[in-house]
């Protein structure tokens, strides 16, 4: 189901309906959630994130259901992004337009 991003709401929006566009957005592993190494990627700098692949998008996430494949252990950050809320509106509307 695809919904006009003019008609995004926090009470339209799900992680079902969504195309997953916050797993484009750099996270930081900050915390130990028990995200699998093969999802890391050290820095220059000696810090972790989540690897992306070519294509922008988080390692962790199933191409074809657009679900994170770790949910139970993914980051900290993605655990306090909110579905709904300005930031996840913001970022729908910006991947989507």
């Amino acid at each position: 189901m695809n919904i006009p991003v003019k008609q995004a709401s926090a009470s339209t929006i799900s992680c079902s309906n969504c195309k997953a566009c916050c797993c484009r957005l750099e996270v930081l592993v900050i915390s130990d959630t028990g995200v699998p190494e093969e999802f890391i990627k050290i820095d220059q700098y000696g810090g972790e994130t989540m690897k992306r692949l070519n294509d922008g998008w988080c390692a962790a996430l199933d191409r074809e259901t657009f679900m994170c494949t770790i949910y139970e252990n993914r980051p900290w950050i993605c655990r306090e992004f909110e579905m709904g809320s300005y930031e996840c509106i913001d970022e729908r509307m910006a991947f989507l337009s």
